[in-house]
Order: structure tokens, then C-alpha cells, then sequence
């Protein structure tokens, strides 16, 4: 049997995807090992694993050196790569929030400054309310963001909202929920669409059992 390749995320995410995998039918033992490896086979269940970071999961997945994969909502909106998302594995749920001092209140007669991993995000929701924005691009450490005063506002995930409190900060508005989706990439999906939806189906019915 030839193999399906399959991108998963490193990290805890990863680990619950996997699990689910295996719970599906498709299991990998040297996955489990104690070893550095980043690529698993297993010929008998007909299916192939590597680890990548979980942000390059939909890349691998676009170009083809993956069949499907598993990559967080988020990853979808902020990118949105050329794939097919198949099901909502319902793992890793959080939320995208615009969060901010709890004393801070939105004027709107000045430009909301605003920072944020998610560019593209952000950019669509205060789009959507005709909100005058300046967009601050970070990649680590957001919340201090308005607390030094760099940003009145930071769009960022929500899971716990610990961190958040921790730095005297709350969510003021929920833009959109999030979790990991299972995604294919179109030409594997139109030549291997069986088997994909075969996957599919069993990963949805223990989704469904939770």
C-alpha cells in the first residue's frame, strides 16, 4: 500500500493530533519512541508522519510534500494557503481576541494603534468595522505591547486568558474561535479523494465522540 503523507505540529497540539490519528486506525510505533527523528512510517497502515512547526504545516501541505496535515484555524485565516479543510478536529480550541488594560477605552476620533501576530487578522476585523488602524507586526511577547505603551490594543490567541490577567490586561472582543483543522492539499485530494475521505470520516467520528 502506498503511503498517505501526513504534516503534523510539533509540540502538545501535536501529540493530541497523533493520538487521534492513532485512535483513527493509523497507528506508527516508531512515533513513540524516544529517538530525534522527524519522519515515521508505517507501510502496513499505509501512512507516512513527519513533524514540522506547526505554522509550516499548511506550507508543506500546499506544495504537495504533504497529503494533508493538521494546522491551527488561525494559520488558515492569517495565510490562507491553497488547500481543501476537510473537519475540525476540535483540538487546541482557543480564541483570536482584541485585548487591551482593563481601564483602556477606544476613542474614535484617533488612529487604534494596534499589535499583533496576525496582521492579516486584525486587518479584516477593524476593516469590517471601518475602524482607522496602525498595524505594529510582532513576533513574541505581545502583551507587554501595551504596556510599554507601544499599542492601545493586541489581537492575539486567547486560550486560559492567565497570561492576560498576570499582565493586567483583559479580552474586550472575541473575533473568531479557533482549533486545529485537518487540511488537503487539492491534487492529492482529487487523485487519492478515497482515502482522504476515508481518513476524514474516521477522525470526524471520534471528534464527534470527544
Amino acid at each position: 500500500m502506498d503511503m498517505l503523507s501526513v504534516a503534523l505540529p510539533k509540540g502538545r497540539l501535536g501529540e493530541k493530533v497523533y493520538a487521534r490519528f492513532k485512535a483513527a486506525g493509523y497507528p506508527c510505533p516508531s512515533i513513540e519512541e524516544e529517538n530525534r527523528k522527524l519522519i515515521f512510517e508505517n507501510p502496513k497502515a499505509g501512512v507516512r508522519y513527519f513533524w514540522v512547526k506547526p505554522s509550516d504545516a499548511a506550507i508543506y501541505v500546499e506544495r504537495g510534500a504533504a497529503d494533508v496535515g493538521v494546522a491551527g484555524k488561525d494559520i488558515l485565516l492569517e495565510y490562507a494557503p491553497d488547500v481543501y479543510e476537510l473537519a475540525d478536529l476540535g483540538l487546541g480550541r482557543c480564541r483570536m481576541c482584541v485585548a487591551a488594560k482593563k481601564d483602556f477605552r477606544d476613542r474614535a476620533d484617533r488612529v487604534l494603534r494596534v499589535a499583533t501576530k496576525f496582521p492579516r487578522i486584525a486587518g479584516r476585523y477593524y476593516a469590517s468595522m471601518s475602524r482607522d488602524i496602525d498595524i505594529i507586526h510582532l513576533n513574541g511577547s505581545i502583551e507587554i505591547a501595551p504596556i510599554l505603551g507601544l499599542s492601545d490594543v493586541i489581537v492575539d490567541i486567547v486560550e486560559t486568558g492567565k497570561t492576560l490577567l498576570e499582565n493586567d490586561l483583559e479580552p474586550k472582543a472575541a473575533i473568531v474561535p479557533i482549533s486545529a483543522r485537518l487540511i488537503a492539499n487539492k491534487v492529492s485530494y482529487k487523485f487519492r479523494h478515497d482515502r482522504i475521505m476515508e481518513l476524514c470520516r474516521r477522525l470526524e467520528s471520534l471528534t464527534e465522540k470527544g
